[in-house]
């Protein structure tokens, strides 16, 4: 799953560009300019993103884009994490189970599934190839 989403962005009566996202309605933010709606639009998905995993709610898959919207890319340490989330939630184990599989303790797992704490990508990667699933890094121009 690629952790990209399409966002209306709007002005509003203030004069500023709100952003609002269908596959997550509970984000909406704005900026001056298109530009900065952007940078803020980034940021609120981020928040909304760790929100969901935050309060295990699901994840969903990016809706295809319509006219006139922008694409807004989760982070990649969040688009991890996120990875690694539904995957956890997919795969039916408990942390203990996963921290097994890892040869690390449970509290490790916790923190994995923790938005707001680092956790190192090839962790990451190595937590998710343990449960089938592979962490693939992509770039392109803007």
């Amino acid at each position: 799953m690629r952790f990209r989403y399409p966002a209306r962005l709007q002005p509003d009566s203030f004069g500023e560009i709100t952003v609002s996202f269908r596959d997550f309605p509970e984000c909406l933010t704005s900026g001056a300019d298109e530009s900065a709606a952007l940078v803020e639009a980034r940021d609120a998905l981020e928040e909304a993103v760790a929100g969901r995993i935050d309060d295990d709610e699901p994840i969903p898959a990016p809706s295809r884009r319509c006219a006139g919207e922008h694409y807004v890319t989760v982070p990649p340490d969040m688009a991890a994490k996120a990875a690694f989330a539904l995957a956890f939630r997919d795969s039916g184990l408990s942390r203990l189970a996963v921290a097994r599989r890892l040869g690390v303790n449970e509290k490790v797992v916790r923190r994995m599934l923790d938005p707001r704490h680092h956790t190192a990508a090839n962790r990451i990667h190595k937590a998710l190839r343990s449960l089938g699933r592979e962490l693939v890094v992509e770039f392109r121009a803007a």
